[in-house]
């Protein structure tokens, strides 16, 4: 007998605002085509939760439910239900003819459309894979926050049990980050959680990370140390705490490396024999190609800044403001790091770290502006929480909780922060400590040994003003709306990604 779909598409019809917000229905090889009058009132998460609906997507000002081989039979019956006066023969036969064809050749699709539908993919398994962790992140770097302001007013010594444990208390969900994020990743991309947890706990092993951050060499690559090996391999270790887009590639990897297991080993073998060889393999791949090449780009991106910060200070204020927290994304800020902290060592100062400064900022008055602007409870909560975040120096809650999220908010925090990097640069901001945002402004107030004052303290507070009214301003005005909560939603599940059809 055949199926059904009744229900189904009462259902359908109920989610996506009732008949009432229908203007007309076709359909393709796989997916209903709704044209809604107004899309926001549809339930995303609800229709792509029911069963024999696969995902939705929003595209070509058509509301697209995903159901596979059965749509035919699912457009009847909501035809059914609605009336015949919303079908569109023509439009229905050219959309199967169009996506048909675009099965056959998958490469007809134009060069901009598959980029754009691999990076939203890529920023949906990114922010994805960090909203669980989001407020925690937030909660710990205010921690932080309230930490360092007691060092700075003297409440306590960096040397104290005190600040010892109440530092692995703020300190803890950000080192052990590869281990979170591979459980919530490991969910997302159907790879086994507890395997991906267990690889990222191996990636910040601590005698990894003392391999990594030790000064043992056995030679270079192409500017790399060459600091251990593996079956004689020479490899180059990095640093994998603090870090989220290596264990994501892994938990990638680590779903189809599991599936390729499972075809090879007895399935009476498999609950011991799978876990070890993907834990071993995954672990080698992250460590011999994900992290180098990592290190590889972020590297050359550092010399390249190093050169712009030493021929003119307010053209890399405004370029490095305007793109340093995308490194971040990507895990790309690292090789920057070590500039930053090389100059405070040797000279006791850094310019760059200045302009870093401002990007910290940046993110923080975006997700202010949102706090303040959008009537969505749960929204206020995360944004007014990662504004104190991003505000004490800790940006991950602003940048994988609401701005990158919401995309558009993501951009104009980066408009501030190249704003405030500019005037950094114009105004010759110095910064002389580690800790940066607004937390870190006594890392602003000019040393004795380099002649005292408060003009550059007063410098700081300039940009950083800039900044915040720049960032503020630019996402207030068109960085963020209530309706982009419902168009960011998970619209799509991983198999449809980047499909036509």
């Amino acid at each position: 007998m055949a199926k059904d779909y009744t229900q189904l598409a009462s259902d359908i019809i109920k989610n996506v605002g009732g008949k009432e917000n229908i203007k007309s229905l076709i359909h393709c090889i796989t997916r209903l085509r709704f044209y809604l009058k107004d899309e926001s009132i549809a339930k995303d998460d609800v229709i792509q939760n029911l069963d024999g609906v696969i995902s939705v997507r929003h595209a070509q000002g058509q509301y697209q439910v995903v159901i596979g081989a059965a749509v035919t039979d699912v457009y009847n019956a909501v035809i059914d239900q609605i009336g015949h006066e919303y079908e569109d023969p023509d439009a229905t036969e050219a959309a199967i003819a169009e996506t048909a064809a675009a099965a056959k050749d998958p490469d007809n699709r134009k060069f901009t459309e598959k980029v754009k539908d691999g990076f939203d993919a890529l920023i949906g398994v990114i922010t994805g894979s960090m909203m669980p962790v989001i407020g925690l992140l937030a909660a710990s770097g205010i921690l932080k926050g309230l930490l360092q302001m007691a060092v700075y007013f003297h409440w306590t010594t960096i040397t104290s049990q005190t600040y010892i444990i109440i530092s692995a208390m703020g300190d803890a969900a950000f080192y052990f980050l590869p281990v979170i994020v591979g459980f919530t990743a490991a969910r997302r991309l159907k790879a086994d959680p507890v395997i991906m947890a267990i690889i990222g706990g191996v990636l910040i092993y601590p005698s990894l990370f003392s391999i990594a951050t030790g000064t043992k060499v056995s030679g270079h690559l192409l500017g790399m140390a060459l600091n251990t090996n593996l079956f004689g391999l020479p490899i180059h270790m990095v640093n994998y705490t603090y870090t989220i887009f290596p264990i994501i590639a892994g938990a990638w990897m680590a779903h189809y490396i599991e599936i390729w297991l499972k075809k090879w080993i007895p399935q009476i073998l498999q609950m011991i024999f799978v876990p070890l060889f993907e834990v071993m393999i995954v672990s080698a791949l992250i460590m011999i190609v994900v992290g180098p090449i990592i290190t590889l780009i972020s590297t050359g991106i550092s010399i390249v800044l190093d050169a712009v910060l030493k021929f003119n200070y307010p053209i890399a204020g405004l370029l490095i403001g305007g793109f340093y927290q995308i490194l971040v994304i990507f895990g790309l800020h690292w090789a920057i790091v070590p500039l930053i902290a090389n100059d405070i060592a040797s000279k006791g100062y850094s310019y760059l770290n200045a302009i870093v400064s401002m990007t910290m900022v940046a993110q923080g008055a975006a997700v202010l502006a949102i706090f303040l602007k959008s009537k969505i409870a749960s929204i206020k909560e995360l944004s007014g929480a990662a504004a104190i975040s991003a505000f004490v120096g800790i940006t991950e809650p602003s940048i994988y909780g609401i701005n990158l999220k919401y995309g558009r908010a993501f951009l104009t925090a980066n408009i501030g922060a190249a704003a405030g990097g500019l005037v950094t640069g114009l105004l010759n901001v110095n910064m002389y400590g580690f800790t940066g945002s607004i937390i870190g402004f006594p890392s602003f107030f000019t040393p004795a040994r380099f002649g005292g004052g408060i003009s550059n303290e007063i410098n700081f507070w300039i940009a950083t003003i800039v900044t915040l009214v720049v960032g503020f301003a630019c996402t207030w005005a068109f960085g963020f709306k209530d309706s982009d909560v419902a168009d960011a939603k998970e619209v799509t599940r991983r198999k449809t990604i980047g499909k036509n059809a």
